[in-house]
């Protein structure tokens, strides 16, 4: 069994809906969520929109070998109405499903995969719903904790925390 750290996102149509089908799916074909974040409002990260984001991290443990994983979330991806990004450009999306960590490994296949995810240390939204499902996991690569990484992360998207706003 293998721990797996995702990122969830969507900022088109109901953004809660479309998160809580993907992590309906997830259960359903991925694995066992075992940890979720709080979900999070950020605005677009690599591009100018309107429509802003809600994130979402979630731990999960599967038998899924990497490759057999990111194929099955690009098919809940294409379930859920996501389109193809033309030449990697950021662009809205219905649900766009990260994954940021397997077990402690680092792993790459070709330019189709890379774990840890080379950005996830850059950005904000994924850092601060990470923290909460795992301060005191250790990037394998970087050698610094998610708690460490946040302190040190230079993004300064405006982010926040739905939970705390609607309790």
């Amino acid at each position: 069994m293998h721990t797996i750290y995702l990122s969830l996102g969507s900022n088109l149509n109901n953004r809660q809906e479309n998160i809580f089908k993907a992590k309906v799916l997830i259960k359903k074909n991925i694995g066992i969520i075992t940890k979720e974040s709080s979900i999070y409002l950020s605005e677009p990260w690599g591009y100018s929109s309107s429509n802003n984001f809600l994130n979402q991290c979630i731990a999960i443990n599967t038998h899924l070998e990497p490759l057999e994983l990111l194929r099955g979330l690009k098919k809940i991806e294409t379930i859920l109405g996501r389109k193809k990004q033309p030449n990697n450009i950021y662009i809205d999306r219905t649900i766009d499903i990260d994954i940021l960590f397997y077990d402690n490994i680092y792993y790459k296949y070709l330019d189709i995969l890379t774990i840890p995810h080379p950005l996830l240390h850059t950005r904000r939204f994924v850092l601060l719903p990470l923290v909460e499902i795992a301060p005191n996991f250790f990037h394998p690569l970087l050698n610094q904790s998610i708690s460490e990484l946040l302190n040190k992360c230079k993004d300064k998207t405006l982010i926040l925390n739905l939970d705390h706003i609607n309790s």
